[in-house]
């Protein structure tokens, strides 16, 4: 019988986060995760490798790829770690914005009683302010 100091195999692990085992091996390559190794082909994930886990698959959810994820943990610097978190929290406004532009356009046409929507005088603006000109019939 384990004890409960021994840790958890990948396997369990990887099933306890909904995780195929390669990429724990990953992010272990990269330097995100550092398992005890039993064996030196044996890793055994502690509290502080779970925890580890479940912050990477977080910031992960934000939209932070590893790399930077890499950085925030491997950075003593307060204004590194701001750094990053600014720049994607830049990245992350410039996508809702044009999400919510989008969201507009297609409420827009919507509300036109047109079948077809390149006939939508909403539309035809939207596509004029791109084209950076007056519609070509006028």
């Amino acid at each position: 019988m384990k004890s409960s100091n021994a840790g958890m195999g990948i396997g369990e692990i990887a099933q306890r986060f909904g995780l195929a085992t390669h990429v724990l091996r990953h992010w272990e390559s990269m330097g995100l995760l550092t398992p005890e190794r039993v064996t030196a082909s044996r890793r055994r994930y502690g509290p502080t490798d779970l925890y580890r886990v479940a912050v990477i698959l977080r910031a992960k959810q934000a939209g932070f790829s590893l790399e930077d994820i890499g950085k925030m943990f491997a950075t003593g610097d307060p204004a590194t770690r701001t750094a990053i978190l600014r720049h994607r929290r830049a990245e992350l406004a410039t996508r809702i914005a044009t999400a919510q532009a989008s969201l507009k356009l297609i409420d827009d046409a919507l509300g036109c009683n047109h079948e077809d929507i390149t006939r939508c005088s909403h539309f035809q603006a939207a596509i004029d302010a791109r084209i950076g000109s007056g519609h070509p019939d006028t």
